[in-house]
């Protein structure tokens, strides 16, 4: 399996950026996906899940309300639209998955592949 991110980059305090979550040859549809951050300093987390059929769930109190991830299978690609954006967003972020397993899962332990990640920048 291969994980491709896109999308990030450097915004202001308030922005908006949206990132995407590709697998070449293979397909998201079966499987819920996860979106994971990891901060400056920080531990990797899982912020953002969504299972095959388009059940979502953030989960950091810091995210809900501003993050929504949602999916188009036809274009095998999972997005995470990300408003009102703090300089704490400031991360690599990266999806994950599961191959096969449709409900989404919160351990970032429980993922089997992992794209590179791609840079969010929150700063004025």
């Amino acid at each position: 399996w291969q994980l491709v991110e896109s999308g990030g980059g450097s915004v202001q305090p308030g922005g908006s950026l949206r990132l995407s979550c590709t697998a070449p040859g293979f397909t998201l549809g079966n499987s819920a996906v996860g979106w994971l951050r990891q901060g400056p300093g920080k531990e990797r987390e899982v912020i953002s899940c969504i299972s095959s059929t388009g059940d979502s769930t953030n989960l950091p109190d810091s995210v809900k309300g501003r993050f929504t991830v949602s999916r188009d299978n036809a274009k095998n690609t999972v997005y995470l639209q990300m408003n009102s954006l703090k300089p704490e967003d400031t991360a690599i972020y990266y999806c994950a998955v599961r191959p096969g397993i449709r409900v989404c899962v919160f351990n970032l332990m429980e993922y089997d592949y992992w794209g590179q990640g791609t840079q969010v920048t929150v700063s004025s």
